[in-house]
């Protein structure tokens, strides 16, 4: 009995010892995505309808200063007042409009590339369940180091996973 309990009381330490760990490539994996693809599309579309609009404000803007300075000596003191008016106006309408187009950019953006990185953090939880990995750890994250010859490399299982090549 004593040779039990101590060959279990030595096996022990060495199961702690034998934790497996994982690390994967998440850019690589969201880069392989149709989804990311159908994502940058639509963000790069929606970015040409925002500068569409705002070269038109500023070609409407060019248009207009250059009319009211062509006729500003012409014009009675009323007239030049409201001119002046609407060109500023018009100017800050084409500020808060470049400010609102770039955030609702930004929102995009980041609405599109949660959907994606949800869907990847999903697949990388259940090959790290799969494979009873300790730790799956992200490489394209920035980690300083991490040995690739003592944790495996799931980067294809999760691919796999998602249904890429």
């Amino acid at each position: 009995m004593k040779k039990i309990v101590l060959a279990v009381l030595l096996a022990l330490p060495m199961s702690v010892f034998a934790q497996k760990f994982a690390h994967v490539n998440s850019e690589q994996i969201i880069q392989a995505m149709p989804e990311f693809t159908a994502a940058q599309t639509d963000i790069q579309n929606l970015q040409k309808q925002y500068e569409e609009e705002l070269q038109r404000m500023q070609d409407e803007l060019k248009t207009k200063s250059e009319d009211f300075d062509k006729n500003q000596a012409t014009l009675p003191d009323a007239v030049k007042q409201r001119r002046q008016q609407e060109l500023q106006d018009l100017y800050q309408r084409l500020q808060q409009y470049a400010q609102t187009a770039e955030q609702e950019l930004a929102k995009a953006r980041t609405e599109k590339m949660q959907a994606i990185q949800t869907k990847v953090l999903a697949a990388i939880k259940e090959v790290g369940n799969a494979g009873q990995y300790v730790y799956v750890m992200d490489i394209s994250s920035g980690i300083p180091y991490i040995s690739e010859t003592l944790s495996t490399d799931v980067t294809a299982m999760v691919k796999t996973k998602l249904g890429l090549k």
